[in-house]
């Protein structure tokens, strides 16, 4: 892995049985930035879906077609920064209902179904390049190349508090965080300040885990935080993809935020992408 700056972070400034289980729960990445000239162009921000043939667009039911954000052409991904469960080959299209000034439109967790889509494509499918309906927006179209990276949990999952903290327990007040933490929690926040645009790996959240919104959803809004169900929950979801915002695709998710898709393990393994679950954060 050409980029281990999170376990370069933990050697530096956690004790070595803390560092070693927080260097266990990193996973490799996809990062997706705009390809220079030249460059492999791995995915597509906006632009016009190749739709198989007799698919049509995407809707919404009772509110409207969905705009295309993005396609993920599965091949060109660096195998070394997704997981062996994820498409050796073929292409992912992202559909995301924009809500057009619905305001009661929101998209997120169990909505998904409804007002988000992602389409998997299999190789050797034959597409067509689909205009979009005459009232949905098309974003500029923006050609992304793949790098692979190392990403690290959110501190707040599950699994980071367990390794930091000890089983069961919940971050304390920064003045009793433990004094050993202080260090490597400086660093952390001062490292991971980039959102961006990736495919798998952990997500990295505008604010709190993004695993705890598809969870909550899921338990019907019943979840209390630190509870173990919604702990359980959110530990069975992992990243498929997330898009920022974006200037050059004339992308603005509400507050200049972000698009995470959720899915289950075992259903991107069966590339069961009807099951993912979309949600937003500013």
């Amino acid at each position: 892995m050409p980029d281990e700056r999170y376990a370069r972070l933990a050697a530096e400034h956690l004790p070595g049985d803390l560092a070693r289980r927080w260097t266990e729960l990193l996973r490799p990445c996809v990062r997706l930035r705009r390809a220079a000239d030249g460059e492999r162009a791995a995915a597509t921000l906006g632009g016009r879906p190749a739709l198989p043939e007799g698919v049509g667009w995407p809707a919404r039911p009772g509110h409207g077609p969905l705009a295309f954000v993005a396609s993920v052409r599965c091949a060109q991904l660096p195998r070394k920064g997704v997981s062996e469960r994820f498409p050796q080959d073929g292409t992912l299209l992202f559909f995301r209902y924009d809500g057009q000034g619905d305001e009661d439109a929101v998209v997120g967790g169990r909505d998904a179904e409804a007002g988000a889509r992602v389409l998997y494509i299999p190789e050797d499918t034959p597409v067509l390049v689909t205009d979009a309906p005459p009232d949905v927006d098309v974003f500029p179209r923006v050609e992304l190349t793949a790098e692979p990276e190392q990403s690290a949990p959110d501190l707040w999952l599950p699994r980071a508090r367990q390794a930091l903290l000890g089983e069961g327990r919940l971050w304390p007040h920064p003045r009793e965080t433990p004094s050993e933490l202080k260090p490597f929690l400086r660093a952390f926040g001062r490292l991971r300040t980039r959102v961006g645009h990736q495919i798998g790996g952990h997500a990295v959240p505008v604010q709190g885990p993004v695993e705890y919104e598809i969870a909550n959803a899921e338990l019907g809004g019943s979840g209390t935080w630190g509870d173990e169900p919604l702990d359980r929950e959110a530990e069975r979801w992992v990243l498929l993809a997330q898009f920022d915002s974006d200037s050059d695709a004339h992308m603005t998710w509400g507050d200049a935020g972000t698009l995470y898709w959720l899915i289950r393990p075992e259903d991107l393994a069966t590339h069961r992408f009807d099951r993912a679950r979309l949600t937003v954060q500013c």
